[in-house]
């Protein structure tokens, strides 16, 4: 058995998954929440059992001594597992990173150079590298990046027009995220449908809290709906997507809100929650049946930025094999499918309604049989997928 841990760490949280590489299976996995303050807990499921933990973790270096712990009081010490790897989830790897790579101090020293250009991410992610390696020092560590799927972008699509002094000076261009999530779900399509990745045009809709669009033309990114940041592109759970950046200065001279307040407001404040009330896509999609106004009028404009992108993408794709609705609600929502789909038979989009309305964790096609598109469901994982790419790496090395 092949196995690589998975880590995803916050500023105050450690999210945690060993894989088996060989056939993809979950051995274990588990979060532990509140690192550095009060009620730390360390929830773990294991064998198909649920377990609590409550531990004092005053840093995310605490955090994993405490992890092996819990697995050694499951009966499943590392050390019996011979890890092959540790991959790590870092979320912006700017344009120095555009593959999995090895982490090393100047790595190291490289991701927090980038912290700038993702300060809520890289931090919280570093801090959980430097306490895995202190943890496991022997083991190959590899950072898997959130934006290096999307450097395959030509420049035409990650530029601004911004003055280029500027935008050189402060990296500022499309960088895109969800990479690992856009990758795995197109791969595993292609699996799906028999066909090599690179004869196809897919366009993948990562609908979550967070939300991004994708173009994928022969397995590679040609242009994707986030950009500096994942504030950039589709309506999300609590953030604005799209907006005129005019609104900023508008707000501040008008409103008189600082640049802080602003930034929260459209990170924090907006997209569904701003919309409706909720972030949760399930009670936005019960409030519009039961016939609220906010929520209907909420799920209209985040269905129609999503037409909108999967409309240009099909254009720059020059055509359509498959779109691919993936993450929470992509995956559970029905709804949102059809209104996403509706009206689309002169473009060769038909969905078959019964197939849409049924629930699985497979992958699995909810097109009609005269749809020239194939319209798919594929379950994301972001966690095999970072597996997959760091065990590749540690085997070529």
């Amino acid at each position: 058995m092949s196995t690589v841990l998975v880590i995803n760490s916050g500023s105050s949280s450690l999210k945690y998954q060993l894989v088996n590489t060989v056939d993809g299976s979950k051995i274990a996995a588990g979060l532990v929440e509140r690192i550095g303050l009060p009620g730390a807990n360390i929830a773990h499921e294991q064998n198909g059992i649920k377990t609590q933990h409550t531990r004092e973790i005053p840093d995310h270096t605490f955090a994993f001594a405490a992890v092996t712990r819990v697995f050694a009081e499951q009966q499943m010490p590392f050390e019996s597992l011979q890890l092959t790897a540790v991959g790590h989830r870092v979320v912006q790897g700017g344009e120095k990173f555009i593959e999995p790579t090895l982490i090393t101090d100047e790595v190291e020293r490289a991701i927090a150079e980038l912290s700038a250009l993702a300060p809520l991410h890289n931090p919280g992610q570093l801090a959980g590298i430097r306490a895995a390696r202190k943890v496991f020092p022997k083991t190959a560590h590899v950072a898997v990046f959130d934006t290096a799927f999307h450097q395959s972008m030509p420049p035409a699509a990650y530029e601004y027009a911004l003055d280029q002094n500027t935008a050189r000076q402060y990296s500022i261009r499309r960088y895109g995220f969800h990479g690992t999530s856009h990758s795995y779900v197109a791969r595993r399509a292609a699996e799906f449908l028999g066909r090599p990745v690179s004869d196809l045009k897919q366009v993948v809709l990562h609908l979550g809290n967070g939300a991004s669009a994708c173009a994928v033309q022969g397995g590679t990114s040609i242009n994707t709906s986030m950009g500096l940041t994942p504030l950039q592109g589709l309506v999300m759970g609590t953030r604005t997507g799209d907006i005129d950046a005019s609104v900023v200065f508008h707000l501040h001279r008008t409103a008189g809100m600082s640049i802080d307040e602003i930034d929260t407001l459209f990170n924090k404040q907006s997209g569904l929650l701003g919309l409706s009330g909720s972030a949760d896509m399930r009670d936005v999609t019960a409030a519009a049946a039961s016939g609220d106004a906010r929520a209907t009028q909420a799920l209209a404009v985040y269905t129609h930025r999503i037409r909108h992108y999967l409309g240009a993408y099909a254009f720059e794709l020059g055509g359509l094999d498959t779109v691919i609705f993936t993450a929470g609600v992509g995956e559970n929502v029905p709804q949102i499918r059809a209104a996403v789909c509706a009206d689309l038979a002169a473009y060769g989009i038909v969905l078959d309604s019964a197939l849409n309305q049924q629930h699985s964790r497979k992958v699995r096609e909810i097109s009609a049989a005269e749809s020239r598109v194939r319209v798919l469901v594929v379950p994301t994982d972001e966690e095999l997928e970072i597996a997959l790419q760091a065990q590749s790496l540690v085997a070529s090395l």
